[in-house]
């Protein structure tokens, strides 16, 4: 199948960027599955983030992205000060530069190679997303799940990172142990 036609895999798509990247890995039938094990698989999650117009899914910016993950797995489920440490590393390879456009004030970001590109974005979001509602950033709660979400629910209690699958199956669990009991 040529990389146009590739259908991304993953359970769950359409987090934010930082997120969306973490979600590369999950897991299927009790196996670890990875979408980063190669470009085809790098062009498969820039084209789901709209970056496949921007950079390019070559072996560098490979590296670059499986570098961003791991950082920013350290952050989320880590030690705050490694994963500071780490995602600070990936974002020392780009900046923000002020611009004015004809629509007023706006922001460029530049990248030292840009093949740094998609992972610095990533980490930048992710400092965005620390802004926004720091607590909102979730793992599923499903034990077998290694998915992560934003929640944007409006009581912020999301605990699934999909209701039809983790939710659904927490649910058939605690149905089959209370029929089991009884």
């Amino acid at each position: 199948m040529s990389d146009p036609d590739r259908v991304d895999p993953r359970p769950l798509t359409g987090e934010p960027l930082a997120l969306d990247l973490l979600n590369t890995r999950w897991m299927a039938d009790g196996t670890l599955r990875d979408l980063l094990t190669g470009t085809d698989g790098l062009a498969v999650w820039l084209r789901a983030n709209g970056l496949d117009g921007r950079f390019t899914a070559d072996a560098a910016t490979l590296e670059h992205a499986l570098r961003a993950r791991d950082a920013l797995k350290e952050a989320v489920d880590g030690t705050p000060e490694r994963g500071a440490e780490a995602v600070d590393a990936v974002l020392a390879h780009g900046r923000i530069r002020a611009t004015l456009t004809a629509d007023g004030p706006g922001e460029r970001p530049e990248f030292d190679d840009a093949s740094w590109g998609p992972a610095w974005l990533a980490a930048r979001d992710y400092l965005r997303l620390l802004t926004l509602a720091p607590d909102r950033i979730r793992g599923c709660a499903h034990e077998a799940c290694i998915l992560h979400f934003f929640d944007t629910s409006r009581n912020g209690t999301r605990r699934w990172c999909s209701m039809a699958a983790c939710g659904n199956r927490a649910k058939a669990s605690r149905h089959y142990a209370r029929t089991k009991d009884a």
